[in-house]
């Protein structure tokens, strides 16, 4: 993989002579108490600051301030004018905009598109603290205030709306934030190494427009650089061609997609997503490579082309191998260089041991702000995911290799906070990231790492090329919980239990000392229709881990139980598939109090999905698999439904949606029945009315041609124990 320059290898910025700040100021009074006549760097954030490495504004704040650059922060400002946005003055190099830790429409709007009533990220959770798509608003706001200073958008919202992108709020696909935003950059990804790179080149005289070089980075062209191989992708080859065509899925022109090396762990039976290995074309660098993208307006006005588009840019996400991709727009190209380059152990611990006060700014005085409150006692222990689950933002943001800080590190963080942060009682209440157990985890051979093209290591099966020691989490785990001070040590983050099952060791570990009587996990699913479209694990998976789970608890002498999530509506979710899920839930005896309907957030492979009813985990064609797809929002409440199959509101429509479905033999007040046969009082109104009201509404019931006449799933039989 291409080498980068060290985060911490640049030569400080002259400002560094006013030393560390408290905070990072808020305001010109803050300022003045600095000595600061103005902020080199102005960021601008949807969420209140809070100087804690979790929030991505004060860390890449102090990464800044660590380079000797004076940064201020503009947190939640006033958006109706540009008033708020002077409030700092003039930024001397650039604006830096962001809508926050999350998406700015998934914050506010709920997956049935309702407002939600509060922010976590807000005081006091207070909602409507942020616009609507914040980004494009603050951007726009920041031109007003000060045209002339170069503007550099990035966070989650712009990394994950960086090309044309189905919008599910406004139901349509959008264009690129880009030109919408009127940015100069846009910065995707963990975007350390970027902003480290632009503050520079910006303090020693270049024009924004001359920053064209940077990894992780995207911006606006009017024309493609003659100095360019462009492999043209814009288009899908239509079946019963007589001559040959160039594979747009392949590294190269004339290289046709085949198995990986990666892939071999694939059984009998098994679905197998081949994805090519990089083969340099004779004398054409990758790095003059860049691979065209169907246009904003072909893939607005062709699903098919939306899905190929999508399929190309996930396959262009593995920074050792990926070429920079170009999508037009109109008459003009949005640019996406190749993703940066993750970050090493030594440097991913100096940006998370930086001077944060672990706190939200004063401020905000006695104000609750929930989103901290929930990370106040965690640590922060590696980022990336390489489970490729099609449903989520953390690989399109963060990537696929796992980047991990060192032991000694993390034991000092814990210390910091027994020490430093108020309220701490002994409970360490996380030591985790985007997923628990996928710490020091990766392939074993930075060669194959750096040329596989697979989506996830993971599924079907787990690589035979990944390395899956839980040694070093249990000893970091061991250790942590051995500090003077520390009670208890906890792992809230989602577990990935397919991979728990490969170190019995690790589940013991930390069944026997980590888990608070309760653990959340995610199977999403037991039918193998949606779980193919989400890149997740059988069923099997998480009873072997659950089997594990429960005989280390019974060892301990502890009462323990699993909590698992389910996504109602996913692509590829019949009726069926719902129904036997609900089935499964009453077989276990669960009783779910809060369930999760599928949200389509921007650029994720199951939004494609959604749109086009199309699958982009295959080639496409104009003829190819289409996927199931609820859609309809009495279908989608009819999915939600079934997962609260215990909920007597729910029961009028499950009622009417099996009666519909062939099988009323689930209706009754046996223990074999999904739903009694009657309604208490208090809910019967209600719940028949709605029930009634969605049926008139939406779409009829959508049955899967391979479960048209699908066997009884009965409860009971094998599975006799329960688990709550």
């Amino acid at each position: 993989m291409e080498s980068a320059p060290n985060l911490f290898s640049y030569r400080q910025y002259w400002a560094k002579r006013f030393g560390v700040a408290p905070f990072l100021p808020m305001s010109r009074a803050e300022m003045d108490v600095l000595g600061w006549d103005s902020c080199d760097v102005i960021l601008v954030t949807g969420d209140a600051y809070v100087d804690h490495p979790s929030f991505g504004m004060a860390l890449v704040g102090r990464l800044l301030e660590a380079q000797g650059f004076r940064v201020g922060i503009i947190a939640q400002p006033d958006w109706r004018s540009a008033e708020d946005f002077k409030r700092l003055g003039r930024p001397n190099l650039f604006w830096g905009v962001t809508a926050g830790n999350m998406d700015s429409m998934v914050n506010r709007y709920t997956a049935d598109r309702k407002i939600r009533s509060d922010d976590a990220y807000s005081p006091n959770a207070e909602g409507g603290k942020r616009p609507d798509r914040s980004v494009v608003v603050y951007a726009n706001r920041c031109r007003e205030a000060f045209a002339d200073v170069p503007l550099v958008i990035g966070g989650i919202e712009a990394s994950l709306r960086r090309i044309a992108h189905y919008d599910y709020w406004s139901d349509k696909v959008r264009r690129s934030i880009l030109p919408d935003s009127k940015a100069d950059l846009l910065v995707f990804g963990n975007g350390e190494r970027q902003v480290v790179e632009i503050a520079h080149r910006l303090a020693a005289g270049e024009a924004i427009s001359a920053l064209t070089d940077i990894r992780g980075t995207a911006f606006m062209r009017n024309e493609l650089p003659a100095d360019r191989l462009v492999m043209d992708s814009s288009h899908i080859d239509e079946p019963g061609r007589i001559e040959p065509q160039p594979d747009p899925y392949a590294m190269t022109p004339g290289e046709q997609s085949g198995q990986s090396a990666c892939d071999s762990t694939a059984t009998k039976g098994e679905t197998v997503i081949a994805f090519p290995t990089t083969r340099a074309r004779k004398g054409v660098a990758r790095g003059r490579t860049v691979v065209r993208l169907p246009s904003f307006e072909q893939v607005n006005s062709d699903p098919v082309l939306y899905a190929h588009a999508s399929r190309v840019l996930h396959l262009e996400t593995n920074p050792g191998n990926a070429r920079a991709l170009v999508q037009q727009h109109g008459e003009r190209y949005v640019w996406l260089n190749p993703p940066p380059i993750p970050l090493s152990t030594k440097e991913l611990d100096r940006v998370y041991e930086l001077p944060y006060q672990r706190r939200p700014h004063q401020a905000y005085g006695e104000a609750r702000l929930p989103a901290y409150e929930m990370i106040r006692f965690s640590v922060n222990i590696m980022r990336g995911c390489f489970g490729g689950c099609t449903f989520c933002s953390i690989t399109e943001h963060e990537g696929r290799i796992i980047q991990s800080r060192s032991e000694k590190s993390i034991l000092r963080e814990v210390e910091a906070i027994r020490d430093m942060v108020p309220g701490f009682t002994g409970h360490i209440s996380d030591l985790g990231g985007p997923t628990a157990n996928m710490y020091r985890l990766r392939c074993k051979s930075e060669q194959i790492e750096s040329s596989c093209r697979r989506l996830s290591c993971v599924y079907p099966g787990i690589c035979e090329n990944l390395n899956t020691d839980h040694g070093p989490l249990i000893s970091l785990y061991r250790k942590a919980r051995a500090l003077p001070g520390i009670k208890k040590v906890f792992i809230a983050s989602g577990l990935r239990y397919d991979l728990a099952v490969e170190s019995p060791e690790y589940v013991k570990e930390l069944v026997t000392h980590h888990v608070g009587g309760y653990l959340k996990i995610a199977p999403e699913h037991t039918e193998e229709g949606p779980l193919s479209k989400m890149m997740k694990p059988g069923i099997g998976s998480y009873e072997r881990f659950k089997e594990m789970f429960e005989k280390f608890s019974a060892e301990a002498g502890k009462e323990q139980y699993l909590i698992p999530y389910f996504i109602a509506a996913h692509p590829g979710a019949s009726d069926e598939d719902m129904l036997n899920l609900a089935l499964w839930l009453k077989r276990y005896d669960f009783r779910l109090d809060q369930v999760q309907t599928f949200l389509p957030s921007p650029m994720a492979l199951a939004s494609a999905m959604y749109h086009s009813e199309r699958n982009p985990l295959r080639k496409l064609k104009r003829d190819g698999e289409r996927v199931l797809t609820a859609k309809g929002g009495r279908q989608r409440r009819l999915h939600k439904a079934f997962l609260r199959y215990h909920d007597p509101a729910n029961w009028p429509m499950l009622r009417d949606a099996l009666k519909e479905m062939g099988r009323a033999d689930l209706i009754g007040n046996g223990k074999r029945h999904l739903v009694p046969s009657w309604q208490p009082k208090e809910a019967s109104d209600s719940g028949h009315a709605a029930a009634k009201e969605g049926m008139r509404k939406g779409a009829g019931l959508k049955k899967s041609p391979a479960n048209k006449n699908a066997r009884r799933s009965e409860p009971g039989g094998r599975h006799s124990r329960k688990t709550r």
